[in-house]
């Protein structure tokens, strides 16, 4: 606990397998390991069209479902826009009546400026915001009115029902990704988290931070009532060096186009080194105002989920 703050942990689902081939043993044993462990959640990555080797984000959380009687399941975040929100509304409130309540949503735009990704889905990128924006207005009243009417510019629902209603109430908790101011706003006006996501420094989430606060300002919305999230890429590994290598690796592959965009990309993002030596990051990113920490490392899942929850993460509650 920081002051009147409790930080909770999550850790990743296994879902990224560069080599093509899953492997679902890892799965199971890293659901149950974490559990075990007392992680507050786990966590999957949304993608569907794409050349990365990466399950659906829904269906495995719904595989999780089965195989977790505690942990919280969330996806941060899914591209929402690309979707149908009834569609949407069913599978997630289907995942919670599964899970006994345990599923946290979270949604985002996705490459809003990248027309050729939504084309790929028969969806103009000029009006994902709108799509999103009247999405979020349906899944919200689909999951808390026994009817919907909708009368919007891209959806119109007459006397729509969905059964079962989700297990928590008023609905599963939505937290919204993004970094651009109008994302930011959406949070405060919309979201019950704010996720904030790998790829931005602890730095970039600073920036954020503030400019939510602000944000909360002009919406007479009470900070403290919109929780946040921060993702963080790392490595626990004695020689630093080599956890270093190991992370240009991964991101060489995994995010090409940013490692060209920003040669420094990598320091920016992770940490890596000692359990100390981590822990000293990731207490950073506490002080700045995380509510959660996604700790995300990319190789050797179990030894290091291990780890960070038997040396790193009361380190981190020491030093922050």
């Amino acid at each position: 606990m920081t002051g009147s703050r409790t930080i909770e942990f999550g850790f990743p689902i296994p879902q990224v397998f560069l080599d093509g081939k899953p492997d679902m043993a890892l799965v199971r044993r890293c659901l149950a390991l974490g559990e075990r462990l007392g992680y507050a959640s786990a966590w999957v990555q949304d993608q569907v069209a794409g050349d990365v080797p990466l399950h659906e984000s829904l269906t495995l959380m719904s595989y999780a479902a089965a195989l977790t009687e505690r942990v919280r399941l969330g996806v941060s975040v899914l591209v929402f826009p690309i979707r149908h929100p009834v569609h949407v509304a069913k599978i997630v409130s289907t995942l919670d009546n599964l899970s006994g309540g345990r599923i946290d949503l979270g949604i985002g735009l996705g490459h809003v400026m990248a027309p050729g990704f939504f084309a790929t889905y028969s969806v103009d990128n000029r009006v994902a915001v709108g799509r999103l924006n009247e999405g979020v207005a349906i899944m919200k009243l689909l999951w808390t009115k026994t009817a919907t009417d909708f009368a919007g510019r891209h959806y119109q629902l007459k006397d729509v029902h969905l059964e079962p209603k989700p297990l928590q109430k008023p609905y599963v908790p939505l937290w919204f990704g993004g970094q651009h101011p109008d994302a930011l706003r959406r949070a405060v006006r919309h979201g019950d988290w704010y996720a904030c996501a790998g790829p931005n420094s602890t730095r970039d989430f600073a920036g954020f931070l503030r400019q939510i606060r602000r944000f909360c300002d002009e919406e007479g919305r009470d900070p403290a009532t919109l929780p946040v999230s921060k993702r963080v890429y790392l490595a626990i590994d004695s020689d630093a060096a080599r956890a270093k290598r190991g992370l240009d690796e991964f991101f060489g592959a995994r995010y090409p186009w940013q490692i060209q965009r920003s040669p420094n990309f990598v320091a920016d993002i992770c940490y890596w080194g000692s359990p100390a030596q981590v822990a000293a990051g990731l207490a950073e990113v506490v002080k700045t105002g995380a509510n959660q920490i996604i700790l995300n490392p990319l190789w050797d899942f179990e030894e290091q989920i291990e780890a960070l929850a038997t040396e790193v993460i009361p380190a981190v509650r020491a030093l922050a």
